[in-house]
């Protein structure tokens, strides 16, 4: 991510990139960072207005109920600042309501705008930890705000992160339904406790998450993004899920999950040679259902926003 600056509080401008959580085994600790983005510029106005393209363009043009506007006007009055109103040009291509990160892309965009506008002065890493405590888990945060492949624990309020860049040849293909989901419907499906057995299993799957990414084992994908901690429970309301999960070691796919938590799936496959076909097996496979929508992507590599970039100003 870059986050070109001017000095003190004139117009600023924010590129923010989906991301997708999970990748099965790494509930709540793994993220990637995914080549399309949410971007904004912003400068002092009279009062607010959001100018919007892309993708939900009305909903993101809203002046009520709009999470980036409500995070900013929060964050400035939780630190003893007024709120300056913006002029804010946004052009979206993440999908709301699909497991592509969009709401860690807006806390992130709103508390950055706030630091600047409000001349907070917060570290990169406090940007981090305030989304974080707003979002309740730091995969999405910690992989939109540093790129790349993100590992990231919680500690208290610091936010401990490790990361890689993907491999560069693997590509991705998000499957997305025609309907949304809420991340709190998604969550309440899950039960308040786990049988051992599948606990250990997903230790031994995200183990393996890491080193695939690391090494670039495409190998070890499919038995690293198995998960048995928060996909068999949510199965029912993401039915592209079941389809797709036996596509992984076919078609130059090296495995699927649930992008977040849903409904949309990620399907990592080993290279631009393998994209077309890939594709057209995921169509084949859920025909039948509602015509899902196909992104086809790449990952976005770590340091994508070096730190030097970010001052605080």
């Amino acid at each position: 991510m870059t986050v070109p600056q001017t000095p003190g509080a004139g117009r600023f401008r924010l590129r923010l990139p989906a991301t997708s959580a999970n990748l099965g085994s790494g509930f709540d600790a793994a993220a990637i960072a995914l080549d399309f983005f949410l971007e904004i510029e912003a400068e002092p106005a009279a009062e607010f207005s959001i100018a919007a393209t892309g993708r939900d363009a009305a909903r993101c043009a809203r002046l009520e109920d709009n999470l980036i506007l409500e995070t900013y006007q929060q964050t400035l009055r939780s630190s003893g600042r007024s709120v300056a109103p913006l002029a804010i040009r946004m052009a979206n291509s993440i999908p709301l309501g699909m497991g592509c990160g969009s709401s860690a892309a807006a806390r992130l965009a709103a508390i950055a705008l706030a630091v600047h506008f409000g001349q907070l002065g917060w570290s990169s890493d406090r940007i981090l930890e305030e989304a974080t405590a707003l979002e309740g888990h730091p995969d999405n945060v910690s992989a939109c705000w540093l790129g790349g492949f993100a590992v990231a624990a919680r500690v208290g309020r610091t936010v401990h992160v490790a990361q890689v860049d993907p491999p560069p040849a693997w590509r991705a293909i998000v499957v997305l339904p025609a309907e949304p989901l809420a991340t709190s419907t998604a969550r309440a499906v899950l039960p308040a406790a786990f049988p051992l057995d599948d606990v250990v299993a997903n230790l031994q799957s995200a183990a393996l998450l890491g080193l695939a990414f690391a090494q670039a084992r495409g190998d070890l994908l499919a038995p690293a993004m198995r998960d048995r901690i928060h996909q068999p429970y949510r199965a029912p309301i993401c039915p592209l899920l079941p389809p797709l999960l036996p596509l992984a070691g076919k078609h130059g796919i090296l495995g699927a999950a649930l992008s977040g938590a849903g409904p949309g799936v990620l399907v990592i496959v080993d290279g631009d040679e393998s994209l077309t076909r890939a594709a057209a097996a995921i169509r084949e496979t859920v025909d039948g259902k509602a015509a899902p929508e196909l992104i086809l992507c790449g990952f976005l590599p770590a340091g994508s926003r070096p730190h030097a970039e970010w001052n605080g100003a």
